[in-house]
């Protein structure tokens, strides 16, 4: 890893601590930093902003306050408490990792970031969050906030999409991190600092930076610079028709399959292509029904991470409810189901949701 100044971090590890303490956010799993409130917070927390996690977090604790009631919820109730957070295979391995631990380690995580590093969904960067933050343990939490900060600090060229990258920034950590509450207090101020301060967009906040003396890139103006990181594939695009069955104020969702992409989500019935309304009618009598009137929905577009889907929508009045489609109101829908949020533009034409 080609970095220079390394004798800077632990002059930079108390400036850090100095700045946490008088400038942390009160955030709702700092307040009772249990090692279950740490878990469910950082697993939420992966590729979702702090002001999303907020509610879902409260939310979530209010039905679930424990492990063994997360092992024991019901995956329809689980994803529903999860929906609009995305990603749901992370809350599908917080329940596998919970029955785990209910059954192999009497319903409580390990102290040990060896052990927390075996369950489902938690890897090198939440292990060392939890081990850290709940149990003072020296673990550095590396994660895209902290690379970018040692990144500019050791104005590293290095790409820190290569694993070899955030390993070796691990490790340079860990020879200086510190136990007890000052090893929670620095893994929550490289992560604040990244997050309020030395931004990932626009231009860094330098002048109320606490390691901006420190701080290589700022020295020669080349904050920007870094950190370096190799360009994403673009996404592949995906035409997607959207059918909205409608019959007597119900209408048909079905479930996703329990692999692959939203899996096991429900959904309204879909499939590939831009259809025309006369392939519409077609499609629609594939499944079985008989439409009474077709007309189009509207337009809609969501991202995921490695794919874009561009869906059009229609709704089609039917005849009849077919029993291999759930019928249901746009009400219980919305309070019994969850629906992926790339479906979220059909649901709010159809009512239910604001």
């Amino acid at each position: 890893m080609s970095i220079e100044n390394t004798e800077r971090l632990p002059e930079a590890i108390s400036l850090l601590l100095e700045w946490y303490s008088a400038s942390r956010r009160l955030l709702p799993w700092r307040q009772d930093p249990t090692p279950y409130h740490t878990w469910i917070s950082e697993i939420m927390l992966q590729q979702t902003r702090i002001e999303a996690v907020i509610p879902y977090y409260e939310r979530f604790l209010q039905e679930i306050p424990d492990i063994p009631s997360l092992a024991a919820v019901p995956e329809d109730r689980l994803m529903k408490l999860w929906e609009g957070l995305g990603y749901y295979s992370r809350a599908r391995n917080l329940k596998k990792a919970a029955q785990i631990l209910t059954e192999h380690y009497g319903g409580a995580l390990p102290a040990s970031a060896e052990e927390l590093r075996k369950l489902p969904g938690i890897g090198d960067y939440t292990a060392g969050a939890i081990a850290s933050i709940s149990f003072g343990l020296p673990e550095p939490a590396v994660d895209g906030n902290v690379l970018r900060v040692l990144t500019r600090l050791f104005a590293c060229p290095d790409d820190i999409a290569a694993p070899a990258v955030k390993c070796g920034f691990t490790e340079l950590l860990r020879a200086d991190y510190p136990s007890g509450e000052a090893a929670a207090m620095l893994t929550q101020a490289i992560m604040e600092l990244g997050e309020t301060v030395c931004l990932p967009n626009g231009v860094p906040l330098c002048r109320v930076c606490p390691l901006r003396r420190l701080c290589r890139a700022h020295e020669s103006g080349a904050e920007l610079d870094y950190p370096v990181k190799s360009s994403k594939k673009p996404r592949r695009l995906a035409e997607k028709t959207v059918f909205l069955l409608c019959h007597e104020g119900r209408f048909a969702i079905r479930k996703r399959p329990g692999k692959g992409l939203l899996a096991g989500l429900w959904e309204f019935p879909n499939t590939e292509g831009k259809l025309s309304p006369e392939e519409v009618r077609g499609a629609v009598a594939a499944l079985g029904l008989t439409s009474e009137h077709i007309e189009p929905f509207g337009e809609a577009k969501h991202i995921f991470t490695h794919v874009e889907w561009h869906m059009t929508g229609y709704r089609i009045d039917c005849a009849q409810e077919p029993p291999d489609l759930l019928w249901k109101t746009p009400e219980e829908i919305a309070r019994d189901y969850s629906l992926p949020t790339a479906f979220r533009a059909y649901q709010k034409k159809i009512g239910g949701v604001e």
